[in-house]
């Protein structure tokens, strides 16, 4: 029975990869209050989910009763979405608010910035831009949008033209109709602390690779299967951190970038490997340390692409950097402690624990890698 219950660990995993591989992401929004009294709001958020009611209480907008729809809008061209949601304009500046200490400001819909149809099973990110006047003697700047279009995360900028000054504040992530915090407009910058960084970036990380990272779990997993001597597995681990912090930390300071098209089905396919290289090899090799260095390079690529999304203080940026990598290196560590607790622990010594455990896991996470492979080429 027991050995029944921790053989199911790593293929809930593998279908969670399946279950929870679409899903409409929290809309980032970015304030910008110039000095000569204007301000601009850029909201990048899914126009097909605002269209169609789907927000964050759907774990899969295939479960959403509106999923029909909502699929025929993501093929419209821009120019035919762009007018499907003209009629939403009202409804979508009454729902939103701006306020300065305390008063409502008024918004107007400037354009509508929406790319071509992409790969399906990711939502396209569409730029609402929203602009107003704001009175100089304002101190304070609130932000709400509405739990019924979804969870969002907001930032403010303050400019200055004349003087090429601009800063931005730290973000702020809210749900459940909640109001921002003021952000102060009586300095050029509000810095967050140290403390507060180390945190946000940490926990960034680790929510990265779980329960958000599932490439990066399988891939963990699948170094974890081949051997489960911990100085082995720290030394792959760590080999896998060093590797992706280098290629996160070029491509961040503008060094090094890869389109996505590129970068995540070879990330995939590196999933695959591993997999089958622990059905071939009975044991841990030389080379193995080498081919994980390699591979974790592309998953920093992959990092990347997160941390531009949620941002990098320029003040703080060897903070943050190394914030989000111990937050990453917190979460692989969390899934091998699991995976050796539930399952390694018990059976490890067991003459059966090849036959039953690890090639079956291994064969899993290859056909998983490969899957997303093509999936990722083709669409």
């Amino acid at each position: 029975m027991k050995n029944s219950l921790r053989s199911l660990f790593f293929s809930l995993l593998l279908f969670s990869s399946f279950t929870f591989a679409d899903v409409v992401k929290p809309a980032l929004v970015e304030i910008s209050i110039f000095t000569d009294e204007h301000f601009e709001i850029e909201i990048r958020t899914s126009i097909e989910a605002l269209l169609t009611g789907i927000n964050a209480k759907y774990k899969n907008t295939k479960y959403a009763p509106t999923a029909d729809e909502y699929q025929k809008l993501r093929e419209l061209a821009p120019e035919d979405l762009k007018e499907a949601f003209i009629p939403f304009h009202t409804t979508f500046k009454k729902l939103i608010s701006l306020t300065a200490d305390k008063n409502n400001v008024a918004m107007t819909i400037k354009k509508v910035d929406i790319p071509l149809p992409g790969y399906v099973k990711v939502p396209r990110n569409s730029t609402i831009t929203l602009v107003g006047t704001i009175p100089r003697s304002s101190k304070t700047i609130e932000w709400k949008y509405p739990a019924k279009f979804g969870d969002n995360a907001v930032r403010v900028r303050q400019v200055d033209i004349e003087k090429e000054k601009w800063h931005w504040s730290s973000w702020q992530w809210l749900k459940n109709d909640e109001i921002s915090k003021p952000f102060s407009l009586e300095e050029v910058f509000t810095k967050a602390s140290l403390t507060e960084t180390l945190v946000t970036y940490i926990v960034s990380g680790f929510e990265h690779i779980l329960p958000k990272g599932l490439d990066h779990i399988l891939f963990i997993l699948g170094i974890f299967l081949l051997s489960i001597k911990m100085k082995s597995l720290l030394w792959q681990v760590t080999m896998f951190t060093v590797a992706h912090s280098i290629t996160l930390g070029l491509s961040m300071a503008g060094y090094i970038t890869l389109p996505a098209n590129i970068v995540e089905p070879l990330i995939a396919l590196s999933i695959a490997y591993i997999g089958f290289e622990n059905i071939y090899h009975q044991h841990l090799h030389k080379g193995r340390l080498v081919i994980v260095f390699i591979f974790g390079l592309l998953h920093g690529l992959g990092f990347a692409s997160v941390l531009a999304e949620f941002g990098m203080p320029k003040d703080d940026f060897l903070t943050a950097l190394i914030s989000f990598n111990v937050g990453v290196e917190l979460g692989q560590l969390t899934i091998i402690t699991l995976a050796y607790v539930l399952v390694a622990h018990w059976f490890k010594n067991k003459d059966w624990y090849r036959a039953r455990v690890i090639i079956p896991a291994s064969l899993l996470i290859a056909v998983t890698g490969l899957y997303w492979t093509y999936d990722r080429v083709v669409f």
